[in-house]
């Protein structure tokens, strides 16, 4: 039986826009701690809050992105937020003050929380459904390329140029990225019946719950994509803290190539189960790390840069799973609203990692924040299996 066509130019055009997007944002997700406490002289709390503007912001648009997708054209909306959220590179080089940067932040967020969502939506479209946990998978492994390399690069220009230089890095990506979007050609959208304006339009309440779950997940998620370099440099990890992001982001590649065959042959729950499993045996050894930085800094640091590897591999286990579950819960003609709605939940977790990873930090230190996030990992866990799963089963559409 011949499997049908995943591979198009189409769907290389907007995996090439998504990766040259999410290689703009990566670049500058490590920086901002040393940019915001360089120039502005703030303190890790205050980084917290600042950078979680960025995705409060993100998460407030999100639910009215997916009802603005699901009604009217899909590309121009992915377009105009894809135009914004390269633009906003430019104005963080005019940005003189701290309330300034904050206010480009947020409109970061919110082109952020469009863009990702139409990009999310559209990809669904462009490819055909007996392959759709594939092609979510290699879609974000476009974003995993560019966990490897952008926040590796940033760093790396953060030690040798100007912060100029990495905001100009980041427009010129994104820049390339809204031209390939450009070309992206989406199927042609069949009028719909304009429904009542309802909570379900704009949130998928079938995705409650398993949302609950990924919200959990990105809350430690969320302190390691920003407070990595910063937790490695207090227990004294000298080595390039850019190598973590890149295995984590080889990790994610690896588990992307299986992961998304077994969600197409219907084992979602199991996918998931196994992923969290991974993340929470790594939380807590990532928080050890500390002790055993002080008992053998050659174990602690061979631990710190392996644990990077099976974080990736544990996250990118579940992220194309964990999207397939929410399109299936939800009928066609809601789409946007259940990708919405699973971009929503991971960037809540998302904005609590930075705010609550910043908070714990400057109280208790870093070691006690990943310990923390460890701990709500084994509560996922144990929601996932005992309510998701069954609720999944029952209530799943396809």
């Amino acid at each position: 039986m011949n499997r049908e066509r995943l591979v198009t130019w189409n769907y290389c055009y907007i995996l090439g826009a998504n990766f040259l997007l999410y290689f703009g944002f990566y670049l500058l997700m490590p920086v901002l701690p040393f940019y915001l406490t360089e120039i502005f002289q703030t303190g890790h709390t205050v980084v917290g809050v600042v950078l979680s503007c960025y995705t409060v912001a993100a998460l407030t648009i999100r639910p009215f992105s997916g009802y603005l997708i699901d009604t009217f054209a899909r590309k121009p909306l992915y377009l105009l937020a894809f135009f914004v959220f390269t633009a906003i590179f430019a104005g963080y080089l005019l940005a003189g003050t701290l309330l300034i940067f904050t206010l480009f932040r947020v409109v970061h967020g919110f082109s952020f929380g469009m863009v990702t969502v139409a990009g999310n939506t559209i990809v669904i479209d462009i490819m055909p459904s007996s392959r759709r946990g594939e092609g979510l998978g290699y879609y974000g492994l476009s974003n995993n390329i560019a966990m490897a390399v952008g926040p590796m690069a940033g760093l790396f220009l953060h030690d040798f140029y100007s912060f100029d230089t990495i905001f100009l890095t980041a427009l010129a990506s994104c820049s390339a990225g809204f031209l390939l979007a450009i070309l992206v050609r989406t199927p042609v959208k069949a009028p719909v019946k304009r429904e009542p304006v309802s909570l379900d339009r704009f949130i998928l309440l079938k995705g409650l719950l398993p949302g609950f779950v990924l919200l959990l997940l990105s809350v430690p998620y969320g302190m390691t994509s920003t407070y990595i370099a910063m937790y490695a440099k207090s227990i004294g990890i000298t080595g390039s803290t850019g190598l973590f992001f890149t295995l984590m982001a080889i990790g994610m590649a690896i588990s992307r190539l299986f992961s998304g065959r077994q969600v197409d042959k219907g084992r979602i729950t199991q996918v998931i189960t196994l992923g969290i499993t991974i993340v929470c045996l790594c939380f807590f050894l990532l928080a050890a790390c500390a002790w055993l930085m002080a008992w053998d800094p050659a174990v602690g640091t061979s631990l710190f840069f392996g644990l990077s590897l099976f974080l990736g591999i544990g996250f990118g286990t579940m992220f194309p799973a964990f999207n397939t579950m929410f399109v299936n819960l939800a009928p066609n003609n809601q789409r946007g609203t259940a990708t919405s709605t699973y971009l929503t939940s991971w960037d809540v977790g998302i904005g609590l990692g930075l705010t609550l990873g910043g908070y714990i930090a400057e109280r208790s230190g870093f070691q006690n924040a990943f310990l923390t996030g460890a701990l709500l990992t084994v509560i996922s866990l144990s929601v996932f299996i005992f309510r998701v799963t069954p609720y999944f089963h029952q209530h799943k559409l396809r």
